[in-house]
């Protein structure tokens, strides 16, 4: 499965883990590359067809234009039913 939103595009970010050491220069903390995944949480929401499941970050769910959607004000975007890719 792939870790992007369907409803944003969040997906991973590369990073630098820097691991603190309380001593000298000498001993200097060692950088090393990982990755920051997104929150991702799966959602399920009825439309007149019938549920759909959703995997969406947690900072989309707060939002006002997910929450009209949730509650039936708004129809789900075609864009939404995709599944995600990395497009590699």
């Amino acid at each position: 499965m792939a870790k992007i939103c369907q409803v944003s595009g969040k997906k991973g970010n590369s990073a630098m883990h820097c691991r603190h050491r309380h001593s000298a220069w000498k001993f200097r903390a060692p950088h090393k590359p990982r990755f920051q995944q997104p929150n991702l949480q799966t959602v399920t929401i009825k439309t007149p067809n019938g549920k759909v499941r959703l995997t969406v970050a947690t900072s989309v769910l707060k939002s006002s234009e997910f929450a009209a959607v949730a509650c039936g004000l708004k129809p789900i975007p075609k864009a939404w039913l995709k599944k995600p890719s990395y497009n590699i």
